[in-house]
């Protein structure tokens, strides 16, 4: 009988909330860590999980490391910090694997490290938000060695819809970037056609099911117009997440007309107040 896979896990956000009731629902053993205890006690309520106190705790457990964290900065830290994964001194093997959204040169230095220690690392951000990630239909992107891909591409299999291996470390985080980059013009687009006919007496409830059932629809524009028309703007995607990766896109080359108006419409929201509404919420800033 083969032994049963260990996973590990580390961030309880928005994303990695659902991911971790998806991966147990799967049949893993998975053994959290979360820099705020709260919520990894309030998960171990409603979901079977075993709860560590530091990130070097988690490697004892496990032959497979996710991270799922809001920034590079945070993933330094669990990765370089006193009790962080690679202060551990276990002689276990075991793949990491990074799903946040970072920047290439954060993953190639972090997987640089963990090859000195005979770890192999893959960045594997995702396309999706919130509801996906309950739904278990996320699309993954993963860079790093190909080999360690396929050992992990099962378990992508029980967090979203697709996995695709782009190639060495840093191919995914670039590809998550493009693919925001398209998120953040498709919104900011949004709201502009939205604005513009207001101003001239046609309501956001009149004009986007007219945008939903033309050519200019989307899945997105389909998944905001609740949203618009309603005035709810919490956040699936927080809008200061979606400035954040901004900046690293235009940090990795990113100077095209368009991605210029949107860093600056998204940096202008976040110093408006905005940043923890959904990032639709450049429709208020827009209007004003």
């Amino acid at each position: 009988m083969s032994k049963k896979i260990q996973i590990g896990w580390i961030g309880l956000g928005n994303m990695g909330n659902p991911m971790v009731k998806n991966l147990v629902k799967a049949g893993y053993d998975v053994t959290v860590y979360n820099r705020n205890p709260i919520k990894s006690n309030k998960l171990k309520e409603t979901t079977n999980i075993n709860i560590v106190g530091s990130a070097a705790a988690v490697v004892e457990k496990s032959d497979f490391i996710f991270t799922m964290l809001s920034d590079d900065a945070a993933l330094k830290e669990v990765y370089h910090g006193p009790a962080g994964i690679l202060s551990a001194t276990s002689e276990r093997t075991f793949i990491a694997i990074d799903m946040s959204t970072v920047s290439p040169e954060t993953t190639k230095l972090i997987a640089e490290a963990c090859a000195e220690k005979g770890i192999s690392y893959l960045d594997a951000p995702v396309s999706g938000s919130v509801k996906p990630a309950e739904e278990a239909q996320l699309v993954i992107m993963v860079g790093g060695n190909e080999e360690a891909y396929e050992q992990v591409k099962p378990i992508f299999g029980a967090l979203g819809k697709s996995s695709t291996y782009l190639g060495p470390n840093g191919s995914g985080n670039v590809a998550k970037l493009a693919i925001n980059l398209f998120l953040g013009i498709t919104a900011q687009g949004l709201a502009e056609a939205v604005v513009f006919a207001d101003k001239n007496g046609i309501p956001a409830s009149q004009l986007l099911p007219l945008i939903n059932a033309g050519a200019v629809g989307s899945a997105l524009t389909k998944l905001k117009s609740d949203n618009i028309i309603n005035d709810n703007f919490s956040a699936a995607f927080a809008l200061k997440l979606l400035a954040k990766d901004i900046r690293l896109a235009t940090a990795n080359g990113m100077d095209t007309p368009i991605g210029k108006s949107l860093s600056a419409t998204l940096e202008g929201a976040v110093e408006k107040g905005l940043g923890e509404e959904d990032m639709i919420a450049v429709l208020k800033y827009l209007k004003d």
